[in-house]
């Protein structure tokens, strides 16, 4: 099994991370932080224009029809940039949540839209510390109306269409919704993440449409593994830019006379870090296999992809704080974007004790050994 990138997954990385290290810089993230702007809006638009948007939406509803795969390579340099994009929550999950259980109607009405950047959506399952399976959902669907409450809503306040996880006759079941209806209130909360706004997002009554009723259902779980695979990614990116930061960082530092990577410590910090980052990695490539090659392996590789990613990112998010030392800890460092971003991605799709669960859960042998 050879999970190499080919020579077009190869270019396709370097055209991303050129666009993107060029337009999502420090200082161009102060800005938007500086002016209270929650995307960048300039910079969507151009990835958009590039395809980037329509990577995995099939050919005929306007989008490439790339594989898991080469989306990860997009989500990889998104992370690498720690860019301020609704793409996680508009083509990662809603996207991904219209294709995979949307009827054709609904693909053929929305698809375009996301793939062309026109329309930004957002995935609304979370209530807070409430569960979201079945009858523990509080969000309910009835007679094509929405009531209830998700939060945090990732990009809510960006969004104009949602598909929110629901409770329909006690079964969680998926539905769309537009955000700009009467019914609809939204609060923008304190987020941790500069870079990405978080909503709740109250409905009371708002009209929406069922994705293709049982498919919804069956999908669901396939939604969420094929997301954390690209949350791992996304992590991957990130930890390596935390891991360059403190390598150049530390090469450039001087301490007693000497440059601070001279001293054994640091070199095991930053040994530490790559090891961390290459396994996740792995994981990552093993997981986009598996999401189109395996599907009943998918659940076993999302999951290890999902921890194996959320502990490199927080260890190399961590350590770059700790090599810079005092300076590190400010503003005007960059570190903290990488830290916000890892504490912020490492608890959406849920944190490590449910991918733990799930896990262990599909490790070849454990059902049966339980029963």
């Amino acid at each position: 099994m050879n999970f190499d990138l080919s020579d077009e997954q190869k270019m396709l990385a370097e055209q991303a991370r050129g666009l993107l290290g060029e337009r999502s810089t420090p200082d161009r993230l102060r800005t938007l932080i500086d002016s209270g702007a929650e995307w960048d809006e300039p910079l969507w638009r151009e990835i958009a224009g590039m395809g980037f948007l329509g990577a995995s939406i099939a050919e005929e509803h306007g989008g490439l029809g790339m594989t898991e795969l080469d989306l990860g390579v997009i989500s990889e340099e998104m992370g690498r940039a720690n860019v301020a994009l609704p793409f996680f929550s508009s083509i990662v999950l809603a996207a991904d949540a219209i294709q995979l259980a949307g009827s054709d109607a609904q693909k053929a009405a929305w698809l375009p839209r996301l793939a062309s950047g026109e329309t930004v959506a957002t995935f609304a399952y979370a209530e807070g510390s409430g569960g979201w399976t079945g009858a523990a959902l509080r969000a309910t669907f009835e007679g094509g109306k929405i009531t209830g409450l998700k939060t945090p809503v990732a990009d809510g306040g960006i969004a104009s269409v949602a598909v929110v996880l629901v409770n329909s006759g006690g079964k969680p079941a998926l539905a769309l919704v537009e955000l700009d209806q009467a019914g609809v209130t939204r609060t923008k909360l304190d987020s941790f993440d500069q870079l990405r706004a978080h909503y709740a997002i109250r409905f009371d009554g708002a009209s929406a449409e069922l994705l293709d009723g049982a498919a919804a259902g069956q999908a669901l779980e396939r939604l969420f593994d094929r997301a954390a695979v690209q949350a791992a990614f996304e992590a991957v990116g990130g930890a390596e830019a935390c891991l360059t930061m403190a390598r150049d960082y530390a090469l450039e530092r001087q301490i007693f006379g000497r440059a601070l990577a001279g001293y054994q410590a640091i070199k095991h910090k930053l040994a530490d870090i790559l090891v961390g980052v290459e396994l996740a990695r792995s994981n990552a490539y093993y997981g986009a296999w598996a999401a189109e090659n395996a599907a009943d392996e998918l659940p076993l590789a999302a999951s290890a992809a999902r921890l194996s990613a959320i502990g490199a990112f927080e260890n190399a998010a961590r350590e770059n704080i700790q090599v810079h030392g005092g300076i590190g800890y400010t503003f005007e460092a960059n570190c903290h974007f990488f830290y916000r971003r890892e504490r912020t991605l490492a608890i959406s799709l849920g944190g490590r004790e449910a991918w733990a669960n799930r896990l262990i859960a599909n490790i070849p042998g454990t059902q049966a050994e339980a029963a």
